[in-house]
């Protein structure tokens, strides 16, 4: 029997023909015949990422045209419709304002509007999660169709240069005097040698693969360089399979388990993927209904080992880890380790089904579970008088800082040091290279204010490097704590998503430089040792300002944001799950 599709309540509906006229008319008047959109065939939607302002996800412009091509194959009408633009790199203060932006217009249009599925386009870190928070919120099927990162980068001969990481590690140099600034962008700008997005392991390889372990994207998807003739041939089996999902009504709660959000946990560790995982994780399972803890990324992650050699926790980019298998490999792995659940997909076969013949292809880039490239390469979630919730990864740890700061004798992963307060980025890059600090290689870097009420919106800004003149003497990383995040292209064991944030009273508001902070990798531990007393007295001095918002949305945001630990949602729309079931009023 043939489903009757919620746009049939636009297109078909006996008791208002005056409204289906009305519904009806322009599209007449653009493309479609009165025939087709009263055929009862599935409508359906592109959501549209890619724009000038978003070059990340610019190559889904051209994608969008195979994806047509393969819903109409398939029996469908598409529709493509924009999506509110995220892009990382050049929306100020931070993108992550935006994810719930984007998200909210996202769920108005697949609601308000007659589309039956829907193919989500993504590539750009905060697209993936938006997308995916207004799939699971609306929950009609839907499909995730990444662009895929750029081709890999080079710079002066053979070496590989990362989007996003080569930054990092180049400011690094220029403060050292080893580069000019010259030569400091033309080394970033030959990391971004083709369209796509971060050709590194950051947080848009990471969430799109993460999109491909839940099980929300056809397998093989998410690695696809975006120049590659593969990622057209995606796209167009993509248009193909969303048809069939809308036919099955294989809808987002179906697939958005929380077996599903376990694997992708699994998923993150093995891919050395970003510590924004966390926050974009639990809040798509917030808008479907699912309960994910902070502590299952400690149950469920922490232990399994790092698989992929990839920046920033390792050697390859992009290009390497699409031909060496991709995120199939990496989950047949876990798969044959006993770490994954059997989990119903958007392909119409289970997880399991969907790997079966997926080994690695070289074993350079990924490797064995047997022999990793690191063991236990999760996150470490901490809690302590600091936050109630921070997350530190663990597989960007590297030799130099764990011999440093982790490795003394009885009392391996334990670190004390003298805390250096930065209020926001601003304070840190007028200050960090102030002597009257006395900052030395003891030190601890503590930044605050930037989380989703502070800022607003959680900015991207623990990675902090330590002062010229210890970089000059070889020391190219501090411990660093804040209650915003990083990038995901960055290779810096920060203490970081620290939640409740300083903003609203979370411990690091009361925090003074000169106290001392004793971190505990083993216990999960990360606290200001600073007597009762001592500490309860700071609060009459009240809470850190925090900048004025400047738009309607950020005064908005900042009213209605939840903390990171869970998300960084927007507290009331969590309740409103499954809102297809119902229809919205008639407009005239």
């Amino acid at each position: 029997m043939t489903r009757r599709f919620r746009s049939r309540e636009w297109f078909d509906d006996p008791h208002r023909p005056d409204q289906v006229a009305l519904y009806m008319e322009k599209y007449l008047g653009w493309r479609y015949s009165y025939e087709e959109l009263r055929s009862g065939k599935p409508i359906i939607g592109i959501a549209q990422t890619g724009s000038d302002l978003s070059p990340c996800n610019r190559v889904h412009i051209q994608l969008a045209d195979r994806v047509r091509e393969g819903i109409r194959e398939a029996g469908g009408i598409p529709l493509e419709f924009p999506v509110h633009p995220i892009q990382e790199t050049g929306k100020r203060p931070t993108a992550a304002l935006d994810r719930n932006l984007a998200y909210m217009g996202l769920v108005e249009t697949l609601y308000g509007y007659p589309i039956d599925a829907v193919v989500l386009t993504t590539g750009c870190d905060k697209t993936t999660p938006a997308c995916l928070m207004a799939a699971a919120t609306v929950d009609i099927p839907a499909i995730v169709l990444s662009g895929g990162p750029s081709l890999d980068g080079y710079f002066e001969g053979d070496d590989l240069v990362g989007a996003g990481t080569i930054v990092w590690r180049m400011r690094r140099k220029l403060a050292r005097g080893e580069i000019t600034e010259e030569q400091f962008f033309r080394a970033c700008a030959g990391s971004v040698p083709s369209m796509g997005h971060c050709n590194t392991m950051g947080t848009a390889s990471t969430m799109n693969g993460l999109a491909e372990a839940l099980g929300m994207s056809l397998t093989g998807c998410a690695a696809i360089p975006a120049p590659y003739a593969d990622r057209s041939t995606m796209a167009y089996q993509t248009g193909l399979r969303i048809v069939g999902l809308a036919h099955e009504d294989v809808k987002p709660s179906d697939v958005l388990t929380r077996d599903a959000f376990l694997n992708a946990i699994a998923t993150n560790s093995a891919l050395g993927g970003s510590t924004n995982a966390q926050p974009h994780l639990q809040a798509i399972a917030a808008h479907v209904g699912v309960e994910l803890k902070p502590s299952d990324w400690q149950l469920y992650g922490h232990d399994v080992p790092l698989l992929v050699n990839m920046q920033p926790a390792g050697k390859y980019l992009g290009e390497g880890f699409y031909r060496a298998g991709g995120v199939p490999s990496v989950m047949y792995e876990l798969r044959e380790a006993g770490l994954l659940r059997d989990t119903l997909t958007v392909t119409g076969k289970t997880m399991f089904a969907n790997l079966d013949g997926r080994e690695a292809e070289n074993r350079e880039v990924i490797f064995p579970f047997e022999t990793p490239l690191s063991e236990k390469a999760g996150f470490v979630v901490m809690t302590g008088n600091l936050f109630d919730t921070a997350i530190m990864k663990t597989s960007v740890i590297s030799p130099e800082f764990r011999a440093r700061y982790l490795s003394t004798p009885g009392n391996e992963g334990v670190y004390e040091g003298r805390a250096i307060v930065f209020d926001g980025s601003e304070d840190y890059h007028d200050r960090i290279n102030d002597p009257a600090l006395n900052i030395d290689d003891s030190c601890i870097l503590v930044i605050r204010g930037c989380g989703p009420v502070g800022w607003p919106g959680s900015a991207e800004v623990v990675n902090m490097q330590p002062p010229d003149a210890l970089l000059r003497q070889g020391i190219t990383s501090l411990p660093t704590i804040g209650d915003g995040r990083q990038s995901g292209t960055a290779d810096s064991p920060s203490i970081l998503n620290a939640s409740p944030e300083a903003a609203i009273g979370g411990g690091l508001a009361w925090l003074r430089t000169d106290d001392i902070i004793r971190i505990d990798l083993n216990k999960g531990r990360c606290d200001a040792l600073v007597d009762e007393a001592t500490w309860e007295a700071r609060k009459a001095d009240g809470l850190p300002a925090i900048p004025a918002s400047q738009t309607p949305w950020q005064e908005l945001a900042r009213q209605t944001v939840g903390q990171l630990a869970q998300g960084g949602c927007m507290d009331l729309a969590v309740k409103y799950q499954k809102i297809s079931n119902t229809v919205p009023r008639h407009n005239h």
